[in-house]
């Protein structure tokens, strides 16, 4: 049999397929172009994560106000990424962040590391820290992506107190665990009108260091220089 391949008319099939093959691709993109956009506008229009999803962390508090937190630094030990840095310091009588005896005086979590994968909140034995919904975390400055314990903690609802402030009357830390407590009391309230009204000056009117309010912002001073120290 003679061989078709090299006959006069062999070339002119690939010749015209060459020529109109541009064509073809163009009429795809024509043919789409009219088409309804499936991309979705963000950020004009946000869509709802599920119920379940992975976002920004975040400290939770007890009904009274205080913290969840106790400092036992697990959270940080399940980390992959190393991105959770925790310190843990005591409660006092004068100063009482969370029930039982240590609070969270440090906490940091560094989103330039953080993968984002849950194990911190699994750690976590007293549900202090839980992932929200919010995954809006992307900025300019790698300095602001170290979130400080300031940032994390969820904010004062109705019938919660600012702490540092002592437990409820008659209320253990086990009790809080166990939904007990519901707000914080006037006894509550009370203490930490006196702690509003003592001077502003480190002394209390008989010459002992004042422990109360002043003790917020020598944490948050702690917090800040310890973020500085990560960032250097």
């Amino acid at each position: 049999m003679a061989d078709q391949t090299n006959g006069p008319d062999s070339g002119k099939g690939g010749f015209l397929s060459d020529l109109f093959a541009p064509v073809g691709g163009f009429g795809v993109t024509f043919a789409t172009m009219f088409r309804k956009v499936e991309t979705e506008e963000y950020p004009e229009e946000k869509r709802p994560t599920q119920p379940r999803y992975h976002g920004r962390h975040q400290l939770n508090r007890h009904p009274d106000g205080l913290e969840k937190c106790v400092g036992c630094e697990l959270c940080a030990w399940a980390c992959p990424a190393d991105a959770i840095f925790v310190e843990g310091a005591d409660n006092t009588a004068d100063a009482r962040f969370s029930p039982g005896e240590r609070y969270g005086r440090v906490y940091q979590i560094n989103y330039l590391r953080c993968i984002f994968c849950g194990l911190c909140i699994e750690a976590c034995p007293t549900r202090a820290l839980t992932m929200t919904n919010f995954y809006e975390l992307a900025d300019d400055n790698r300095a602001d992506l170290i979130f400080t314990k300031e940032q994390l903690l969820a904010p004062l609802l109705e019938g919660m107190l600012p702490p540092p402030h002592p437990m409820v009357d008659g209320m253990e830390e086990r009790d809080y665990y166990q939904g007990k407590v519901t707000s914080s009391t006037p006894e509550q309230e009370a203490w930490v009108r006196a702690r509003e009204d003592e001077p502003q000056d480190g002394l209390a009117p008989t010459g002992d260091p004042v422990i109360g309010v002043d003790t917020v912002a020598d944490g948050r001073q702690a917090t800040r220089d310890t973020t500085e120290a990560v960032r250097r």
